[in-house]
């Protein structure tokens, strides 16, 4: 028996409440359903022409569980995850993807909605070759096909080598103010620059060479619906983290990942179908507390978009990704898919809007400790913080004792 605090160590929050992470995944299953009704939504039940089979590849947290949610509590659709997780036992707590995959599974099995979640690394063919499997048992193919993998590390599946991604700019020192998002202290931070192999590396790990293997193994399989999609998420961001995200290591990785997606795109066209990189809304993650400057813009971003009422977490985003982009045509088909001149699906269309933009470059310069909590929306960045694993989630008590880490209720 005990009682779950969150447990913060070097800004990262290092444990996960069962409950709480259940009761969110329920909150964004709750927030889905009232978007099918006020959109009018057809389920494949219902006679709508969604998605039927989706495969999301890192489903666990942030946006793969979204879309996951999405395309099962809007559209209806079976469902398969993988991701790698931390297992609880009785007495040990495990990764908030582990209570995530096992309450999606509990509501989804409570709609009747088939799904089925597997514990493994998505990198191996080992995985890849029991998802073909269980696809093929499943008598169906799969339409809609999410990579949403964030990993720091990835063995190569021909050379058994493991590598390791890192987040660091390169060709010169990353600085700037660092927020503590649950002091609202302010320090200086930086980022040295990458040395060695730290740029290949991030690229071997977080680039498309994965998402690229998963959809010709799948492809091979003929396990690929006639009109079959698959999305891959990235960021570009504000240019003043440019130089640690989309000029340093980690932007290398995205840009080979939108070269690859060309590729991939070029592959499914023989099947009707396509592949996109969705460029997504910067939101709070495991790690963004640690990285100069985009705790603090995040906060300044927050609260611009909260006060003009564009502001969207994960769930927002997943479903307006899905109503407004990919199942826009009659019954809720998948139509003509609007994308910008790389073929890319913006999704921080209102993040980098010019008068959101505008606003934040105005407000970053003027936050400090003492005005943090006016200029900032630092309640809404410890929230996303805490919520990511179970923490400061509505309607949990929290100061009840949890007798067995394993269950989620």
């Amino acid at each position: 028996m005990a009682v779950i605090k969150p447990m913060i160590r070097s800004n990262i929050c290092i444990n996960a409440h069962p409950i709480g992470c259940a009761k969110e995944t329920e909150n964004q299953i709750n927030y889905v359903k009232s978007q099918k009704a006020k959109r009018g939504t057809k389920t494949i039940a219902e006679g709508g022409k969604g998605p039927k089979t989706v495969l999301v590849i890192g489903c666990s947290t942030g946006y793969g569980l979204a879309s996951r949610i999405a395309a099962a509590f809007e559209y209806g659709a079976d469902t398969i995850g993988v991701s790698f997780e931390k297992e609880a036992t009785e007495t040990k707590g495990g990764t908030p993807g582990f209570y995530n995959n096992k309450a999606f599974d509990k509501f989804a099995a409570a709609e009747g909605l088939k799904s089925v979640t597997y514990n493994a690394d998505a990198f191996a063919d080992e995985t890849r070759e029991t998802i073909i499997a269980k696809i093929k048992e499943w008598n169906t193919k799969v339409d809609l096909i999410i990579y949403s993998l964030a990993s720091p590390v990835r063995t190569d599946p021909d050379t058994k080598v493991l590598y390791k991604s890192v987040i660091k700019p390169i060709n010169q020192v990353y600085a700037g103010a660092a927020l503590d998002m649950m002091t609202g202290k302010i320090t200086q931070a930086s980022t040295e620059p990458a040395v060695g192999d730290d740029i290949p590396n991030t690229v071997k790990v977080m680039g498309g060479e994965d998402w690229e293997r998963w959809i010709k193994q799948l492809k091979e399989a003929d396990v690929l619906a006639q009109g079959c999609r698959t999305l891959a998420y990235s960021y570009i961001g504000p240019k003043l983290s440019h130089a640690i995200y989309r000029d340093g290591t980690i932007g290398e990785a995205k840009k080979d990942l939108e070269k690859r997606a060309h590729d991939i795109d070029s592959s499914l066209k023989e099947i009707g179908g396509g592949a996109f990189v969705s460029v997504n809304k910067g939101l709070v993650t495991r790690s963004s507390a640690v990285i100069p400057i985009i705790s603090e813009y995040l906060g300044v971003l927050f609260k611009v978009m909260k006060d003009k009422g564009t502001h969207e977490g994960c769930i927002e985003q997943m479903e307006r990704l899905f109503a407004e982009r990919l199942y826009t045509g009659a019954d809720n088909s998948a139509d003509k898919v609007p994308v910008d001149s790389e073929n890319r699906i913006r999704m921080d269309d209102w993040e980098l809007a010019d008068d959101v933009q505008a606003e934040v470059d105005k407000i970053m310069p003027t936050v400090t400790e003492e005005n943090v909590e006016q200029t900032t929306d630092l309640a809404g960045l410890r929230h996303d913080f805490l919520s990511i694993n179970g923490f400061d989630v509505a309607g949990v008590d929290y100061d009840a004792d949890i007798s067995d880490m394993s269950k989620i209720d």
